[in-house]
């Protein structure tokens, strides 16, 4: 986690005043004055504020740009998680808040609020979740018409809700869906005759992935995006 990030969360402050704080030699990390708000802090960094220790408290929440390979689960033997990719002081507590494929990237939420996570998950929610898709051939008309109406996915019955259909290339698009049933994505692109090649969430509800954020890197939700996210859920 970057040092501005660190004292912001640990303190309540703002990210502004934090860097203020460490631009004026307030912070130090390890017995020393640290000026530079990029630092990135190892796990076992000791860090205080006008001498007084900073700790992270309370709950916790974080976006994380997930990448391939990597899966959302508390604690897997057999692959890497998206705890893993966290400093091991921040990994107390906390659980994705809903989960994407081993093989798809973008957006994660963690959280240690069981009750945010519920609300933000619980299908009756309906928060939409946009993806970026690209495909093995290019969307016809009539297809992405049928995602726009729903589709009917193998060995359901119920068709899906209505989606949202962004052509960016002839064979990738922008696709906005309000459930979460299993694969989805790439189960609703089969049921019209294409195939899925790659798949990135780029949103849930009003927040979108901080641009900024490298695969595996992360950064804490601001009060801002918590509010905005809050009111979506209850909508």
């Amino acid at each position: 986690m970057r040092l501005d990030f660190f004292v912001a969360h640990a303190s309540g402050m703002t990210r502004k005043n934090a860097k203020r704080c460490i631009g004026t030699g307030r912070v130090r990390v390890n017995g020393e004055t640290q000026r530079k708000a990029a630092l990135v802090l190892a796990d076992d960094d000791h860090v205080t504020l006008d001498g007084e220790v900073l700790v992270l408290a309370g709950h916790r929440y974080l976006m994380l740009n997930k990448p391939p390979g990597v899966v959302c689960s508390t604690d897997d033997p057999d692959n890497p998680t998206v705890l893993g990719l966290l400093p091991s002081e921040l990994r107390r507590d906390l659980h994705p808040a809903g989960r994407l494929d081993a093989d798809t990237t973008g957006l994660v939420l963690l959280t240690s609020d069981g009750q945010w996570s519920h609300r933000i998950t619980a299908p009756a929610s309906h928060l939409p979740k946009t993806y970026r898709v690209e495909l093995a051939d290019a969307l016809t008309d009539a297809a992405c018409e049928r995602l726009e109406q729903g589709v009917q996915l193998r060995n359901e019955t119920k068709n899906t809700r209505p989606a949202t259909v962004e052509r960016v290339t002839p064979t990738c698009i922008r696709l906005t869906i309000s459930e979460g049933r299993y694969h989805q994505v790439k189960r609703m692109l089969a049921a019209v005759g294409n195939r899925v090649q790659a798949l990135h969430r780029e949103a849930i509800g009003p927040l979108a992935l901080d641009q900024s954020l490298a695969p595996g890197e992360f950064r804490p939700l601001t009060d801002d995006e918590l509010e905005q996210m809050e009111g979506s859920a209850r909508r």
